[in-house]
């Protein structure tokens, strides 16, 4: 209940439209209850009198209730529309404002497809609830007071009913909702998982059609949608037992008027207007409980949505940043001292332990290591993705973490393994690296990462669709053109992390030597192959999270043997023809 105030309190940015719309409710409620009242005059004082007067004079007021019912329906529709709209509106962008302020760490709490969720469906659901809630929740309490006080008015004798059917009613809607509630969570957690399969298929479709996984993927698909459909099916099967129980005690409420009244007039002591009045009011009144059921019924559902989109909002960004902090990067050096780090508090081993090392400013560095030995995360410690959990990284010689983190990372550039490109043309992908980069500056970057080899090939050159991802380019063409896009930020700081490794060697030897090239540029180089760092100031060996060694590579190929044992298996040979001169 704490998680759907606090998103329903979002109301409060738009209390205009919400005050007119609940307004307009009450308007229209007022006027429909007034024609069943007006009904009885034409009935007992028009017709059984021969009133014609009293006949013209309540139609003409019947008329007019309704269409000013009608004109306030009409523009409470409006104003309701408009008023959701802007909750979810606002509501969204705040979700996913949230979501960008995460670290690593956070986003390691959720899986992407539980946050796409969030931030579409449950969102959804807020919008729907309010939607379709508000109305029926501000007109039936009017509606049950005024059409209930009426009747009582009208014939105390009869209007006892209503009392004895809103119990019964309150009953029916208290059993639905204990047995759907629990549902709707289940409901929203196994949408999650579908959009994780679906997720991981497209994103893996060439993966998918070359180890002809089609079936496989089709079988596990259609697990998490019968989990979907079962789920549902028996929840809104539970749910739809509400509308025909309700109108089952409508029509038995109705059928006992009749039968009363009738006997009520057979003794002259009720008319057929006031009869014809009381029936009205029981319809309106026992509809508008069945729109409240309903109503509860999604909101039944919302408490779930809002939990979920709460937990987004609680979950509190590990990496704080320093809104006064330094901006003042000037020659890049980078230090670790007495570094460790675990990506959980309550893990038992830490996954770099007892890192420390001093880069010189506008030097090449390599950093070589077995897979899972943590190279990544020792450069992602640069950036602050994550936070040293013992220890410190400086930069110039001051902690990473008293830098404007904007700032830290607009001067730092990183070029991932996994090379994410956004749909869109070639210029509008490489000016996330400088949104007022000129071509001048664009065809140096992709000169320097060799990307202008192809570029003037692609039809429309810069101006070419790469299509979602980057699926209209080569896996080399998207490495070069990632890199590109990171010089284009002039850093004072760039990290390759093996990402020359769709690039062949002569590629890869040419951006690297541009890179090194570059003056007062630190240049940090992540490879599997050798090759890729032999030409680098110096060459970091990490072993299970641990600097194993450090040197150039004339060192490292006289004395490491992890060093020795990679260039003899990649360059065929060649330590022993050296050892053998």
């Amino acid at each position: 209940m704490k998680d759907l105030k606090f998103i329903l309190s979002y109301l409060k940015y738009y209390k205009k439209d919400l005050f007119i719309t609940l307004a307009l409710v009450v308007v229209e409620t007022f006027f429909e209850l007034i024609i069943p009242f007006l009904m009885s005059d034409i009935i007992d004082k028009g017709i059984e009198m021969g009133d014609t007067k009293q006949i013209w004079i309540s139609g003409s007021l019947i008329v007019a209730c309704a269409l000013i019912s009608l004109i306030t329906g009409h523009f409470y529709a409006v104003s309701n529309a408009r008023l959701v709209t802007k909750f979810s509106y606002r509501l969204r962008g705040d979700v996913f404002e949230k979501i960008q302020t995460y670290s690593f760490a956070n986003i390691d709490h959720f899986e992407s497809a539980s946050l796409i969720t969030r931030v579409t469906n449950d969102v959804q659901i807020m919008q729907n609830t309010l939607a379709g809630g508000l109305r029926p929740i501000c007109r039936s309490p009017i509606m049950l007071l005024m059409g209930v006080g009426l009747s009582f008015a009208m014939a105390p004798s009869i209007a006892w009913v209503f009392l004895c059917a809103i119990p019964v009613l309150g009953t029916i809607l208290f059993v639905v909702v204990r047995k759907t509630a629990p549902k709707y969570s289940v409901i929203q957690k196994s949408i999650d998982n579908v959009n994780l399969v679906v997720r991981e298929n497209i994103n893996a479709i060439r993966t998918v059609k070359s180890y002809v996984r089609e079936e496989h993927e089709k079988e596990k698909f259609n697990k998490a949608n019968t989990k979907v459909m079962d789920v549902t099916k028996f929840t809104f099967k539970v749910a739809q037992l509400n509308q025909p129980s309700f109108q089952l005690v409508m029509y038995a409420v109705t059928v006992l008027i009749l039968y009363l009244g009738s006997i009520a007039i057979h003794k002259s002591t009720l008319g057929v207007g006031t009869l014809s009045a009381l029936l009205s009011y029981i319809l309106q009144v026992l509809n508008s409980l069945m729109m409240v059921s309903n109503v509860f019924l999604l909101v039944n559902r919302s408490f779930a949505s809002s939990s979920r989109i709460c937990e987004i909002f609680r979950e509190v960004p590990t990496i704080k940043n320093n809104p006064n902090g330094l901006k003042n990067i000037t020659n890049g050096a980078i230090d670790f001292n007495n570094v460790s780090f675990k990506y959980k508090e309550n893990s038992i081993e830490y996954v770099l332990s007892d890192i420390n090392l001093h880069i010189a400013g506008g030097k090449s560095v390599g950093i070589l290591g077995g897979t899972g030995s943590a190279k990544s995360t020792l450069v992602a410690l640069i950036l602050r993705l994550y936070d040293v959990t013992k220890g410190e990284v400086l930069i110039d010689g001051q902690n990473v973490k008293d830098y404007d983190l904007k700032y830290l990372r607009d001067n730092i550039s990183i070029v991932l393994q996994n090379n994410v490109l956004f749909s869109g043309t070639v210029r509008d992908n490489l000016k996330w690296g400088n949104k007022n980069a000129t071509d001048e500056q664009i065809y140096d970057a992709l000169k320097k990462s060799c990307a202008d080899e192809f570029i003037d090939r692609l039809p429309g050159g810069l101006d070419y669709d790469l299509g979602q991802g980057g699926v209209n380019v080569s896996g080399g063409q998207k490495q070069r053109l990632c890199i590109a896009r990171a010089l284009l930020k002039n850093p004072k700081i760039i990290i390759f992390d093996d990402s020359t490794s769709a690039c062949d060697m002569e590629t890869e030897r040419k951006i690297l030597t541009n890179i090194r090239n570059l003056h007062g540029l630190t240049n940090i180089i992540i490879a599997q192959r050798i090759t890729s760092v032999m030409g680098a100031d110096m060459i970091i060996i990490i072993d299970n999270g641990k600097i194993q060694d450090i040197g150039n590579h004339e060192e490292l190929l006289s004395r490491n043997e992890i060093y020795q044992e990679l260039y003899e298996t990649q360059l065929g040979g060649v330590v022993n023809a050296a050892d053998s001169q």
